[in-house]
């Protein structure tokens, strides 16, 4: 599967879905055009049969600086917010598969929270996450204000969002707001390798973990646990768990399918 056009391309390799977002001349800030590619693209995805990982990156020298705000002028943005981000926020989440974002440079508003929807966040050093929505009068979207305090505590995330400091990823790595800081020159190489070990491993268990982690805060512990039985016993069913646990018993190394 492949898609380009002048401004979000989409390849796969290896049974990873790489989406670029390709407007380096405006650091890949985001108009009505590419929500929409992006919305078309994370669909793609959503119904292959060969994807089992999908990468999310930027062109140039910057991951996303947000909506480019000439496109929008004059418009209602909770209407953008409503037609475009919500909707793709919402299928970034939704995916049953691994989703990493390789932030290669400055992901500022919409852009670092679009970042942040993904699993696994890896960012070059030289990256900085810049909430930056007070300068203009505005609030933080794109689901900006449901991550940040569960990943950073309200303390840290009320700082950036009242401030608009940039965060700098080595902090962010720090603060535990992203994965992992990588140096700039190896970013690429670690995540193909991380986004290609994971289209390799059992995804529809990496699915089952993806919704439990992610609906943890809003369950007791007791409720938690009956969805680990429930999710437990749909994942011993699937082929990968016999494949794991034969080659687990006849010591070799396992090939998983994804289902």
């Amino acid at each position: 599967m492949s898609s380009t056009n002048n401004l979000v391309e989409l390849v796969e390799d290896n049974g990873v879905a790489w989406i670029t977002l390709n407007r380096p001349d405006k650091l890949n800030s985001l108009t009505a055009d590419m929500l929409h590619a992006l919305q078309e693209h994370v669909s793609r995805v959503s119904t292959s049969d060969t994807i089992r990982a999908m990468v999310l990156t930027g062109s140039g020298r910057a991951f996303c600086a947000g909506q480019d705000l000439a496109d929008v002028e004059g418009v209602d943005l909770g209407d953008v917010l409503d037609q475009h981000y919500n909707p793709l926020i919402r299928a970034i989440k939704g995916l049953n598969l691994p989703v990493i974002a390789c932030v290669n440079g400055v992901a500022a508003g919409a852009g670092a929270n679009l970042a942040l929807s993904c699993d696994l966040v890896l960012a070059g050093a030289s990256a900085k996450f810049i909430q930056s929505f007070s300068l203009l009068g505005l609030v933080p979207d794109a689901g900006g204000t449901w991550a940040l305090p569960k990943l950073i505590g309200l303390p840290r995330a009320m700082g950036l969002c009242l401030s608009a400091e940039p965060l700098s990823a080595s902090k962010a790595e720090d603060w535990g707001l992203i994965w992992r800081c990588i140096d700039d020159d190896k970013l690429m190489e670690e995540t193909t390798a991380l986004a290609t070990h994971l289209a390799s491993q059992p995804t529809t268990g990496l699915a089952f973990t993806k919704q439990l982690l992610n609906s943890s805060s809003t369950r007791s512990l007791d409720e938690q646990l009956d969805m680990e039985r429930d999710f437990q016993s749909a994942a011993c069913q699937t082929k990968d768990y016999k494949e794991g646990l034969n080659a687990f018993l006849g010591k070799r190394k396992p090939e998983f399918t994804g289902k």
